[in-house]
């Protein structure tokens, strides 16, 4: 297991912030990336077995663990930049992503937009939504525009909304900092509890002691959730060039084994492993998605090799 670093391992500045991450191993490079509320420290399990044979690199995104708490507007753009960025500044070569949640949106949305850095891509059990077909894209915009143009709305009703807002999350903020609350919350999405430790919680809730936790909290749920219509799993599978695993906990509460079949129909270069687990396969069932990783990551090695020969023959 890796172990628990208060003061976390190493960080890297990305846009004049301040970005921690895990480094272990020799190979050709893994990257993991947690999911809403979580960090490099959710992949405890994971990060020392697929170190043995690969370079693996598990990092915090921007206002998560232990990377500065920033007072920007969060968006899915945000992190796709950040792990560009972290993929040409710090990896320095084509990796493997792998992301659980908010982390599998994160990677599907890098690898389309940089493709070049991405030898492929692992979903466990990811965030995001399918485009509804009776709801035109542009809706959502053209709603916000009306909203700035009506001086009711601007200057009394989003207001109003705001402070409500900041109300109820502040409220639900300061449940996020219990331990008891977030243990509880775990074991909804945990079908075998034991691993939900004090390792675990621990991880989870240290983080929110920065002064501006609080702000990040609001503007993470207020802004980003409430606008993640905007990037789509079809649009973004519409784009994706590498091969893709789905590593799904099939007892999810949240993200049932449904929408596996669905990214699936979207994507036939794709992989996919049922685990009987929930939201976190990869911390609840860490044996059985290791092995299935390894194997698939080794298919992907073997399926390089041809295009590696023959270059270098070329050269």
């Amino acid at each position: 297991m890796l172990p628990f670093k208060a003061d976390g391992y190493n960080f890297w500045t990305w846009k004049g912030r301040r970005i921690h991450y895990v480094e272990e191993g020799q190979g050709r490079p893994v990257v993991l990336i947690h999911g809403f509320g979580a960090s490099a420290f959710h992949w405890r399990y994971n990060i020392p077995v697929l170190a043995k044979k690969y370079k693996v690199y598990a990092i915090d995104l921007l206002g998560f663990g232990w990377s500065e708490k920033a007072l920007v507007d969060y968006e899915a753009t945000v992190w796709m930049e950040q792990v560009s960025d972290f993929l040409r500044e710090v990896v320095k070569e084509p990796a493997v992503l792998v992301g659980n949640s908010l982390g599998g949106f994160t990677t599907l949305f890098a690898a389309t937009e940089a493709p070049e850095l991405v030898r492929g891509v692992v979903l466990l059990n990811s965030a995001g939504q399918f485009a509804d077909p009776d709801k035109p894209a542009s809706s959502a915009p053209a709603a916000e525009e009306e909203e700035q143009g009506n001086p009711l709305s601007r200057f009394v009703v989003k207001p109003l909304k705001e402070a409500f807002q900041r109300v109820v999350l502040g409220f639900l903020f300061w449940q996020s900092k219990q331990p008891d609350r977030v243990e509880k919350v775990l074991k909804t999405v945990y079908i075998d509890p034991r691993n939900v430790d004090e390792y675990l919680v621990g991880s989870i809730t240290a983080p929110t002691a920065d002064p501006n936790a609080g702000e990040v909290y609001y503007r993470l749920m207020s802004r980003f959730m409430s606008n993640q219509s905007r990037y789509t799993l079809d649009r973004l599978l519409g784009k994706l060039t590498c091969p893709l695993l789905l590593l799904w906990g099939d007892l999810d509460p949240w993200v049932g084994p449904a929408k596996a079949r669905r990214i699936q129909e979207f994507y036939p270069d794709t992989a996919v492993v049922h685990l009987q687990a929930g939201h976190c396969p990869h911390d609840e069932a860490p044996e059985q998605a290791n092995a299935a990783l390894l194997e698939w990551l080794a298919s992907i090695d073997a399926r390089a090799a041809p295009a590696e020969t023959t270059l270098q023959a070329a050269v």
